[in-house]
């Protein structure tokens, strides 16, 4: 057997997953001394890097003496749970990363609940142990109660705890040492990970786990190999979930080292490598022997919670800003996302309609924002939860929500959550002058909250959530309270129409936006929609009058995001988003049209 140990890094968002796997990356020597890397090496996508959240999950290898370590790098939002639940079955152990002061989080229990069901080992990590307000035994007496709740075993709860401030390259195995580097984490993971199962001379049998793409090779499948031995130019059988056999040869066999891959000949049982030449291959699928093929039991992934429509843009500025507009392009997009993302589903719904469906609001905006920026130009539609009938009963997605907010605040914000049919759990002081309530809410009462939350929190409030399972529908919830401002024009908006209108709620467009009927670009100060005209200009004329020179004071308008933008909208409005602008619009664009769909 190889000298290998497999091993991923889980954890809830912004907990330091991906700094710990730059710290393991440094000190195991992995990079040369004249290697530059970035500050998160692991986040090499674009999107990743802007927002400091890993959205991909992502293996590299590492080695320390005579061993090989093989580290996956997962995403910690709960809209990426699908990646997660992939990876756990490809590793022995786990590495669980928690925050030395806002301890067990709900991702945290989602994915030490996975890890356990599959009977992986945990190593703890205390990570942010320097934090002023870090109180690292609070945090692991939490793991403890989780752990006990979760049903571990006697073997998985005799977990060993390491102390880290990975950020600083600090780990050790007792607070009341002093700082030690990360050599206490690479004798941990040896001394506790098991060695990987499955023998080198048995046939071969490896599962895909996360696919790549290659222009010159195609598609790359980043597999386990569970037994066997696989070389360069074999000849494979490679079974799909269906049950379909498919021959195939591998042309490329690649290895991971640090950020690097290289061409390697042959791998055994126990590694994790990359393999080119299977054009077919889709993740959870088996690569096996051709002359006894066993295939892997398929991959299990939680079913899509939320759904949206992704429409061809139709608006009266359609094809100005965005290269890829017709239907044909913004299908073939989606095929490609489905290829590589087991956790999102897509059909066509309409001439030129798909229905996306995906784990939450996050994971649908990464996509429709890595779409802008190839180019595309399309509309979306407000996000609607999955509903199913279980046992004749009407079901509804519910969520765990907690959330951290000053103590003085709690009230507003456990009054508004009221309102939207979610019921508290607990309630307990967190120190610095925060609480920390729980709740289970109905999914849908999740969309369109956050703004409000961060605006009665005033910033200072942080928020999670994750899927807990269906329930009986709970009845209506209410929307949003202020009606829209409607651009009854086409042009461009004026600074003199702007000003006036400011008093009639917030403004979404600056002077010299474009504009065109049906547009909303503001929120009106109370419930209704209003229909106004924002290129309206000064009548000029030749007589003086007192108030001919006033100056025209303008608020900022209020920058929508793309969530933003999406969490805002209501059932009759859309999104159309370019490669330049997101515009809020009606689905309806004349006052006339949308007057004859209200009365049906």
């Amino acid at each position: 057997m190889q000298n290998i140990r497999n091993i991923a890094v889980i954890a809830h968002v912004d907990h330091g997953k991906t700094t710990l796997v730059d710290g393991l990356l440094e000190q195991s020597g992995t990079f040369g001394d004249h290697e530059q890397h970035d500050e998160r090496a692991m986040d090499s996508n674009d999107l990743e890097k802007e927002r400091g959240i890993t959205i991909l999950s992502k293996n590299t290898a590492i080695r320390y003496k005579d061993y090989k370590i093989n580290i996956i790098d997962t995403p910690g939002h709960a809209d990426f749970g699908g990646e997660v639940e992939r990876v756990l079955k490809m590793v022995d152990g786990v590495l669980v990363l928690v925050d030395a002061y806002e301890g067990v989080m709900p991702q945290t229990k989602f994915v030490v609940k996975k890890m356990l069901a599959m009977g992986k080992k945990p190593i703890v990590v205390i990570n942010k142990i320097d934090k002023p307000s870090a109180d690292p035994d609070r945090v692991v007496d939490e793991m403890f109660d989780l752990f006990a709740d979760m049903d571990a075993t006697d073997d998985q709860q005799d977990f060993p705890v390491i102390y880290a401030a990975a950020r600083d390259g600090i780990a050790k195995l007792d607070m009341d040492e002093e700082g030690g580097d990360f050599q206490c984490i690479f004798e941990t993971i040896l001394e506790h990970i098991p060695e990987p199962e499955g023998d080198k001379d048995n046939p071969a049998q490896a599962q895909v786990f996360t696919l790549d793409y290659d222009n010159y090779v195609g598609k790359i499948g980043i597999s386990r190999i569970f037994n066997g031995t696989i070389k360069k130019g074999d000849n494979v059988m490679l079974a799909k979930a269906d049950g379909e056999m498919v021959k195939g040869r591998i042309t490329k066999l690649i290895g991971f080292h640090g950020l690097n891959r290289m061409e390697i000949e042959e791998a055994e049982a126990g590694d994790i490598v990359a393999m080119a030449g299977l054009e077919t291959i889709d993740v959870g699928d088996t690569i096996c022997d051709p002359v006894n093929p066993v295939a892997l039991d398929p991959m299990h992934i939680e079913e899509p919670t939320l759904t949206v429509v992704f429409s061809v843009n139709d608006s009266p500025l359609a094809g100005q800003e965005g290269k890829h507009v017709t239907s044909n392009k913004i299908k073939d997009r989606l095929e490609a996302e489905m290829n590589t993302n087991v956790a999102m589903k897509f059909e066509v719904v309409g001439e030129g309609k798909f229905k996306v469906s995906g784990r939450g609001e996050l994971q649908i905006t990464v996509l429709a924002e890595n779409m802008r920026r190839e180019g595309f130009e399309f509309g979306i539609s407000r996000p609607e939860v999955i509903r199913k009938e279980i046992e004749g009963v009407k079901c509804e997605p519910f969520e765990h929500l907690v959330i951290d907010v000053p103590e003085e605040l709690g009230g507003t914000v456990i009054e508004r959550l009221g309102k939207r049919k979610a019921e508290m759990k607990s309630m307990v002081p967190m120190g610095q002058g925060f609480q920390r309530i729980e709740f289970e809410i109905p999914a849908r009462s999740l969309i369109g909250f956050r703004g409000q939350f961060l605006t009665d929190t005033k910033g200072e409030g942080v928020m999670n959530h994750s899927f807990i399972e269906y329930r009986p529908f709970s009845g209506e919830v209410e929307s949003r309270p202020y009606g829209a401002l409607i651009s009854s024009e086409n042009g461009e908006a004026v600074a003199y129409s702007i000003f006036n209108l400011q008093n009639r709620g917030v403004m979404y467009v600056k002077p010299q936006t474009k504009v065109y009927e049906g547009m909303i670009i503001g929120e009106h100060s109370k419930s209704n929609d209003l229909t106004v005209n924002p290129i309206k200009g000064k009548q000029q004329s030749n007589v003086r009058s007192s108030g001919a020179d006033d100056a025209i004071k303008l608020v900022p308008p209020r920058d929508m995001s793309l969530e933003r933008a999406l969490e805002w909208i209501e059932d009759d409005e859309l999104l159309e988003i370019t490669p330049e602008n997101v515009r809020i619009r009606k689905k309806f664009l004349t006052e006339t049209e949308r007057k004859r769909a209200s009365r049906k």
